[in-house]
């Protein structure tokens, strides 16, 4: 069996302390219930373009989309002989109890394999699938999506997309004849007969189940931007985002998906791993340095314009808990020219830590600081090396935690202690295991980075 287009999975999000904060939490439990968004309106009214629009508009891989299309039934040899009678606008052509199978599994959190249709041979592909795994968000499309009662009660919205009878036509003739291999005279002999009287029965009486009506489709660009919103916000924020305040995730792309999967990847080449970590650690650089504090300025431009722009503070020093954290002394010195970096090294051994050395600037409490550590874990070393800096004088709400990846406990951990200073971070884990390492992870980060794992 090959499965094919593979979708990314869930953004882990449903982790809450086992208690009222601060109390210290025990694991992360169960991410929260999926947002379903059903899609539906009549054969080739823009129901695919509108969905394609939202997801290119939200580009997150916690979004996925689901085609009723592939729940077609294959056509029986029977059924084949005579397929210009056969009404695949009828409820009865689609498998709707594997519809509502699949919907329920990703509903509750588990990956699903949705078939192939194949439009020219009237057939399911018997080996090959496409892998759909679980999300925060579930987009499912297709005319007859809200006919079923439930797969509606599955849905916590309801879109449907509509459009004139007369460019529904036209879309359907250009549709069928170039990717279906139909010709004109039969596509127009099956609207006649089967389409036309499907959607008048089936699909227009759908329309009252909606929440949201689109007209003219993908055309509708106001629409589709307040859908994008609306999808955002139900996305919202990591609920560790929400219970600290001072705890600030990175927006999340394919992008910074994509690295995160090279870089976690325990075969991957060394020079790979340090090539997209760097790309990551100049992402949270630059994302904590937009929480520094500023002045407006007032420029003069070539052109003699006068531009109205800001200033950020010029007190700023760097400093990396050794030695995993000189990894991000780089991507700190090329955002901020001539900055000055101090050391911090700490012992640990379990829960225990030391502090064996530090070298930091002799002004640094009338500094904002950078402390640099790519991962967060129980907590411990971050907490000594916050608090030798808050004794050197540093206001604690003057230091900016800058990280790759944080577990939930070390989160708890330091926000609970240090409810002034900020964390930055462009992933949240599940958790720690009983060695207190992080999961999933990307294992000893500074023996991968300056290769001396081996």
């Amino acid at each position: 069996m090959e499965i094919i287009e593979g979708v990314s999975g869930a953004h882990f999000s449903g982790w809450r302390p086992s208690s009222t904060v601060p109390s210290a939490p025990t694991s992360p439990s169960a991410p929260s219930q999926p947002f379903v968004i059903g899609v539906s309106g009549g054969t080739a009214s823009g129901k695919t373009t509108v969905c394609e629009l939202i997801i290119q508009q939200l580009q997150d891989h916690r979004v996925v989309l689901v085609c009723q299309d592939s729940f077609y039934r294959g056509l029986t040899n029977d059924e084949l002989k005579h397929v210009h009678e056969y009404n695949f606008d009828h409820p009865d052509a689609f498998d709707t109890e594997q519809l509502v199978e699949t919907l329920s599994k990703l509903k509750s959190g588990q990956s699903v394999q949705v078939p192939v249709y194949d439009f020219k041979l009237h057939q399911r592909s018997s080996d090959v699938y496409r892998l759909v795994n679980a999300s925060e968000v579930i987009i499912m499309e297709g005319i007859l999506v809200f006919h079923e009662q439930r797969v509606r009660d599955m849905m916590n919205m309801k879109i449907f997309v509509d459009a004139d009878p007369d460019v529904r036509l036209a879309r359907r003739i250009r549709r069928d004849t170039v990717e279906r291999g139909r010709d004109v005279h039969s596509v127009l002999e099956q609207y006649a007969k089967f389409v036309k009287p499907a959607f008048e029965d089936f699909i227009l009486p759908s329309k009252k189940y909606a929440d949201i009506i689109i007209p003219r489709g993908g055309d509708n660009g106001v629409a589709i931007d307040l859908i994008v919103q609306h999808i955002r916000t139900k996305l919202g924020q990591h609920n560790l985002c929400k219970i600290y305040p001072n705890l600030n995730l990175i927006f999340s792309t394919f992008q910074t998906r994509g690295m995160h999967t090279i870089i976690r990847d325990k075969d991957v080449s060394k020079h790979d791993f340090v090539f997209y970590s760097d790309r990551l650690i100049r992402l949270v650089v630059e994302h904590g340095l937009g929480y520094l504090p500023f002045k407006e300025r007032h420029i003069i431009t070539p052109t003699g314009a006068t531009y109205t722009g800001v200033e950020f503070c010029r007190q700023l020093c760097g400093v990396s808990v050794i030695r995993s954290g000189e990894s991000m002394e780089n991507a700190l010195r090329a955002c901020c020219k001539g900055i000055k970096i101090g050391k911090i090294l700490i012992h640990r051994q379990g829960e225990e830590t030391q502090l064996i050395y530090e070298k930091l600037p002799k002004d640094i409490s009338e500094r904002h600081v950078l402390l640099m550590d790519p991962v967060l874990s129980t907590g411990n070393t971050a907490s000594q090396a916050i608090e030798l800096l808050i004794k050197k004088g540093v206001p604690e709400s003057n230091i900016i935690f800058l990280n790759l990846i944080s577990a939930p406990e070390g989160i708890n951990c330091v926000c609970t202690r240090f409810p002034h200073l900020k964390i930055i971070t462009s992933e949240i884990e599940e958790g720690l295991n009983d060695e207190c390492h992080v999961i999933p992870g990307l294992g000893e980060f500074g023996d991968r980075y300056f290769g001396t794992d081996d």
